[in-house]
C-alpha cells in the first residue's frame, strides 16, 4: 500500500523527502515508527518497490518516448532518482548481510549490458527488491528471482508474481535450484564481503557468487556482476580466482567505479561491474585491460557502448531446459521423506525403534549364509581391579557392560580416563549384523565391537524434541510444541577413541552393518583428501573391495554423484561417526620402570 502510494508521488514529479515518507508509511500503516508499526528499512524498501511499479506502469511509454535512445532513457531515469530520498538509517539486517540495492539508473545501465532479449531466461541469485529484475522484464525475459531475506522474498512475490521464486543463499544457487532452471543470462549485486550464514566479514562472498552463478549459466550465456572495486583480476588476492571463473566462463569486460555510485542507498564504498560469457577462454590466465575509474553513470554508459562485445550464440542442449512453474520446488522436510523398504524402522519388544534386518543378499565380498547377528549379554558392570579404583590418571579399559560371543580381545592395552572408568556404560540392545569372520578371526576386537552395537544404539532413535529447518536445511531451531512442520533427527553417535583404538576399522564396521541391513550409501567425511587409502585400508580390512570407496574429486561439483560400480561407498573425503560420551580409551604400552606411557590421546 505504501509502494503504490509512492508512485504517485513520482508519478507527479513530487520529491519523497523523509517527511513525506513518513506521512505515507503512517497513512499505510496506520501508526508511525515510534509505535513500533514499520521501521525505516521498511520504508526505503516501499520507495524501492514504488519504483518497480512505476517503472512496470510507465517505463515502456518511456523508452518509446526516448525512441530506446540509451543516453536519453538514462536521462529520465536519474530524474526520477533525484525525486528519492537517501536511505540513510540502516537496520541490523541490511548491514549484516549487506543490503544495498543497485540504484535505478546503475540498475538500467547493468541490464543494458546483458543485451537481454524476449527468449532470455534471466537469473537474479541476490534479487532484493527487484530493481534490477524490473529490466530484465521489460525487455519481455522470463524470471527466476532468488532472495534470501524473508521479508524481500515475500515483497518478490507480490512484485513479480509470474517469476520463479526461490529462497537459497545466493553463493550456492547452482547447487540448490531446481534441476530444469537454466538461465541464458544472470545479474547480480552479490553481498561484496557478507554472508547469511556466516558471522562477520566473509572475503569470498563475492568470489561464490559469480562462480555459482557463472556454472548454473547456459552455455553462450552472459553473466553481468556488480562487485566491490577489489574484486579484479588485477588484485593479488583475486588473480587465482578469476583464473579459476576462467574455466567456466570468459572474462570479457571490467571497470572500477568511483565512489558515490551506491551513495543514495546508504554506502559510498567503490564498485566494479565485471562482465563474464559462458564461453570457453583461450587461456584462463590471461584477462582483458580493465578500464577505471569511471565518475559517472553516463561515462558508464557510454564505455559499455563502446567497449562490451555482442553476447555469443545460445547453445541447445536437451539437458538445458528453459520449462518451470511459476513457484519453484522446495525440498521435502525430514518427515515427508518415504524411506526404501531396507530402511523401514521396526519396533521391538522393549519399546525402542529398531533397524529391520536384511532385506537382500550378502553384499561385496561375504558369501551368502556368512553373515550372523552379534549376540551379546548383557551383564552388570563393576569398578576395574576388584571393585577400586587406583589413584592414577588412567584406568585399563575393557569391555564393561556385554559380553560378546566369540568376540577376541583387543590387540594392545587400552586405557581409559579414571572419570570414564567411575562410570557405568548403559546396557544396549541393539544386534549388529556382520561377517561370521569378522567376529571369529578378531578383524574386529571386543572393543572395536561394542562401538559397532553402541553406534548402532544410537542410530535407532531419535534426538530428543522436534525442530524447525528452512527450505534449505542450512538451519535449525527448536519447533514450539503446537508447530505444524515440525521434524525430528536420528540421533548421532560420537567416535572419542584415541590413538591405537582402531577407529578407522570401527567406523568401516558400522558401515559394513548398515551395508548388510541394505543401506548402500554412506558418506565418509575427513579434514583431507589424502586420508582416502586409510579409509580403503579399514574398508579392505573386514574384507570388502577397497575401489567400492569413491572420492568426491571424481565428481564436478554440483553434479548428482553417481559410480558405474553397483552398491559404493560415496566417500566425501571421510566418515564421522558420533559417540554419546567424550574421549574415553586409547592405546598404551608398558614402559621399562613399569609406568602406563600413553601412545596418543587425539580425537
Amino acid at each position: 500500500m505504501a509502494a503504490q502510494a509512492l508512485v504517485i508521488h513520482l508519478t507527479k514529479g513530487r520529491v519523497i523527502d523523509a517527511p513525506a515518507l513518513r506521512c505515507t508509511m503512517e497513512s499505510a500503516f496506520g501508526a508511525s515508527d515510534a509505535q513500533g508499526a514499520w521501521s525505516w528499512k521498511d520504508a526505503y524498501e516501499a520507495v524501492e518497490a514504488a519504483q518497480v511499479l512505476s517503472l512496470r506502469r510507465y517505463g515502456p511509454a518511456m523508452f518509446a518516448r526516448a525512441e530506446n535512445n540509451p543516453a536519453r532513457v538514462l536521462t529520465m531515469l536519474s530524474k526520477i532518482g533525484a525525486l528519492l530520498p537517501s536511505e540513510t538509517r540502516r537496520s541490523e539486517e541490511s548491514d549484516a548481510l549487506q543490503q544495498f540495492s543497485t540504484p535505478l539508473e546503475f540498475a538500467y545501465v547493468a541490464s543494458l549490458t546483458a543485451g537481454i532479449t524476449p527468449g532470455d531466461v534471466v537469473l537474479e541469485p541476490s534479487a532484493g527488491t527487484g530493481t534490477l529484475a524490473i529490466f530484465a522484464e521489460l525487455s519481455g525475459a522470463t524470471l527466476i528471482l532468488n532472495e534470501w531475506a524473508q521479508t524481500r522474498q515475500q515483497l518478490l512475490a507480490r512484485l513479480f508474481p509470474a517469476a520463479a521464486l526461490a529462497h537459497y543463499d545466493g553463493a550456492q544457487i547452482n547447487d540448490r535450484l531446481d534441476g530444469n532452471l537454466a538461465p541464458s543470462v544472470v545479474l547480480m549485486n552479490p553481498p561484496f564481503s557478507a554472508s547469511p550464514l556466516i558471522e562477520g566479514r566473509h572475503a569470498a562472498a563475492t568470489f561464490e557468487h559469480i562462480r555459482s552463478g557463472l556454472l548454473r549459466l547456459r552455455a553462450g550465456g552472459r553473466l553481468v556482476a556488480i562487485t566491490g572495486e577489489s574484486f579484479a583480476p588485477t588484485s593479488n588476492a583475486w588473480r587465482g580466482s578469476f583464473e579459476r571463473l576462467q574455466e567456466h566462463g570468459r572474462l570479457i569486460f571490467t571497470a572500477s567505479l568511483a565512489r558515490g555510485f551506491f551513495a543514495r542507498h546508504g554506502t559510498t564504498v567503490e564498485s566494479r561491474l565485471t562482465i563474464f560469457d559462458r564461453t570457453p577462454a583461450k587461456n584462463p590466465k590471461v584477462f582483458p585491460a580493465g578500464f577505471g575509474p569511471v565518475g559517472s553513470l553516463e561515462e558508464l554508459l557510454a564505455l559499455v557502448l563502446r567497449e562490451v562485445p555482442p553476447r555469443a550464440a545460445l547453445s541447445v542442449s536437451s539437458a538445458q531446459s528453459t520449462a518451470f512453474t511459476a513457484s519453484s520446488t522446495s525440498p521435502l522436510p525430514f518427515s515427508a521423506v518415504k524411506r526404501p523398504a531396507s530402511l523401514q524402522i521396526k519396533a521391538s519388544e522393549s519399546g525402542v525403534a529398531r533397524a529391520a534386518a536384511p532385506t537382500s543378499a550378502p553384499a561385496g565380498n561375504i558369501p551368502a549364509g556368512a553373515v550372523v547377528e552379534v549376540a551379546y549379554e548383557a551383564r552388570d558392570w563393576k569398578a576395574p581391579e576388584g571393585g577400586a579404583l587406583s589413584a592414577g590418571l588412567y584406568e585399563r579399559y575393557s569391555v564393561q557392560s556385554i559380553a560378546i560371543n566369540g568376540a577376541r580381545p583387543h590387540p594392545t592395552t587400552l586405557v581409559q580416563s579414571a572419570a570414564m572408568a567411575s562410570v557405568a556404560p548403559p546396557k544396549p540392545s541393539y544386534r549388529p549384523h556382520l561377517a561370521k569372520s569378522v567376529i571369529e578371526s578378531g578383524l574386529l576386537s571386543d572393543a572395536q565391537l561394542e562401538s559397532v552395537i553402541y553406534a548402532g544404539e544410537a542410530h535407532s532413535d531419535h534426538l530428543a524434541g522436534a525442530f524447525l529447518v528452512n527450505e534449505s536445511f542450512d538451519t535449525v531451531s527448536a519447533a514450539p510444541d503446537d508447530a505444524d512442520k515440525a521434524v525430528r533427527f536420528r540421533r548421532g553417535y560420537y567416535l572419542g577413541d584415541g590413538t591405537g583404538a582402531g577407529k578407522g576399522r570401527q567406523v568401516a564396521g558400522v558401515v559394513l552393518d548398515n551395508w548388510l541391513k541394505g543401506r548402500r550409501k554412506a558418506l565418509w567425511i575427513s579434514k583431507s583428501d589424502k586420508l582416502i587409502e586409510d579409509a580403503q585400508r579399514d574398508w579392505a580390512a573386514l574384507g570388502q573391495e577397497k575401489l567400492q570407496i569413491v572420492p568426491l574429486s571424481r565428481f564436478k561439483q554440483g553434479t548428482p554423484i553417481t559410480s558405474c560400480r553397483r552398491h559404493s561407498l560415496y566417500d566425501l573425503r571421510h566418515a564421522a561417526l558420533r559417540r554419546t560420551s567424550g574421549p574415553r580409551r586409547c592405546a598404551q604400552s608398558l614402559a621399562p620402570d613399569a609406568n602406563y606411557r600413553l601412545a596418543g590421546i587425539g580425537i
